[in-house]
């Protein structure tokens, strides 16, 4: 029986939709970590001439527009289907590409920027609903997400070293860039348009039986308004009554991307302001610790699977608390790399095993909706870290963020440890 089990769910992840899944989530980040990181700061600093001022409002109106729609998107996407939802979103992403590459003003690379982040909104939300439906009978994911998880980081660490490597070979020009992420936006577009077109609640029913009625186009607008304010009713009122979790849920789902947070703006300052460690030195330390979490996902997912999310949060928030509390305080470059790796083998336990503990909690009526929730709440904690932790160096010192992430990260684990307990007891 369980290798009957593992192999329904080695099937599963072979399937045209999750392999779609994945091609789609690979492309997005790949697109999202080539313009954010590589190209956008650069070219607005350098080529335009624009103030940090500006850019950081661009960037702003990416994070806006990809979280705050996160949850509608994952709403009309169980409504809609994958395909039309997905292929919609992605053509704003071309869209946003487009803008960037064929205007200078300031106003149209902001609009640019938050239509980009409207247009990968739904990715993560689809990502999760997908996922958690073909997961089995036994709610086994774990090897899932971890494949999401590797997918979009090798997106996002792939996306600026390829970037980069091309500015050089092109001598910065950046239209060059900019149509090679246009192609990239248009192969995802025609990716999205295979996914399945699942209709969990047909909109059309009721138009088509006004229109049946002899009703005229007004009245059948207006009754197909209606239905999907009617609908919407009455999905808050089911995510309102089904969505039963202790209220320590939410701070953690904050807390968990608000560590990220803290350490994303100042990670770089510190390897070359501190520790005085080269570029190319440092490209090799993201690669060791990128490295070393890509490879322990899957094999964290399915042990995951096998034993439960249980030991392995606690031991990788227990592990990531220790190691960014020591990284500050080292100074050896031997030390740092194998800091590095440690803290990259904690966060192969905690993505996939945070995102399958997390979908134990969704209730099966409205997926899309309470994952886009979650998520958006998830992601409210990259707003809020990246401006504690510039306080915390500048008044506390550069080893503040290290040491209060690390605090976070020991804050987590009591939080899971409580709520796994509770879990377990009530099961």
């Amino acid at each position: 029986m369980p290798q009957r089990a593992e192999a329904a769910a080695v099937k599963r992840l072979r399937s045209p939709f999750f392999v779609g899944l994945l091609i789609i989530l690979f492309l997005v980040e790949f697109m999202k970590g080539s313009l954010l990181v590589a190209v956008l700061p650069v070219y607005m600093k350098n080529s335009l001439g624009l103030s940090a001022h500006t850019i950081g409002i661009a960037f702003s109106l990416q994070y806006i527009g990809d979280n705050l729609f996160r949850s509608p998107f994952g709403w009309i996407g169980e409504r809609l289907g994958y395909r039309k939802t997905m292929a919609g979103a992605l053509l704003m992403t071309v869209i946003a590409v487009c803008i960037i590459a064929f205007s200078s003003g300031a106003f149209w690379l902001a609009v640019a920027c938050f239509i980009l982040g409207l247009g990968t909104s739904p990715l993560w939300p689809t990502a999760m609903t997908g996922t958690t439906e073909i997961s089995g009978p036994n709610n086994s994911n774990g090897q899932a997400m971890g494949t999401l998880e590797m997918a979009s980081l090798a997106g996002t660490g792939s996306g600026p070293i390829v970037m980069n490597f091309l500015m050089d070979r092109t001598e910065k020009n950046y239209h060059t860039a900019f149509l090679i992420l246009i192609g990239v936006g248009i192969i995802l577009v025609l990716v999205a348009l295979t996914l399945p077109s699942k209709v969990r609640i047909p909109l059309q029913t009721a138009a088509s039986s006004a229109a049946g009625a002899g009703k005229g186009f007004v009245a059948l607008m207006g009754h197909k308004l209606l239905h999907l304010w009617e609908s919407v009713k009455k999905t808050l009122h089911e995510v309102r009554h089904t969505l039963k979790v202790s209220w320590m849920v939410y701070p953690a789902l904050f807390l968990q991307s608000f560590v990220i947070g803290l350490l994303s703006p100042v990670i770089t300052l510190y390897v070359q302001n501190e520790l005085h460690i080269s570029p190319n030195m440092y490209s090799l330390l993201l690669v060791a610790g990128g490295g070393i979490t890509v490879l322990a996902l899957i094999p964290c997912g399915k042990l995951i699977d096998k034993f439960g999310t249980r030991p392995f949060l606690n031991a990788g928030f227990l592990l990531a608390a220790c190691s960014l509390s020591i990284f500050s305080m080292v100074h050896s470059l031997a030390l740092v790399f194998i800091f590095v790796c440690i803290v990259g083998v904690s966060y192969a336990m905690i993505l996939p095993g945070w995102n399958t503990f997390v979908s134990h909690l969704v209730p099966e009526g409205e997926r899309g909706a309470v994952w886009g929730f979650f998520l958006t709440l998830q992601g409210s904690g990259m707003v809020v870290g990246p401006i504690v932790s510039g306080q915390l160096w500048d008044r506390l010192g550069h080893s503040s963020p290290f040491m209060a992430s690390a605090i976070v990260m020991a804050l987590l684990f009591v939080i899971h440890f409580i709520l796994s307990r509770r879990m377990k007891t009530a099961g």
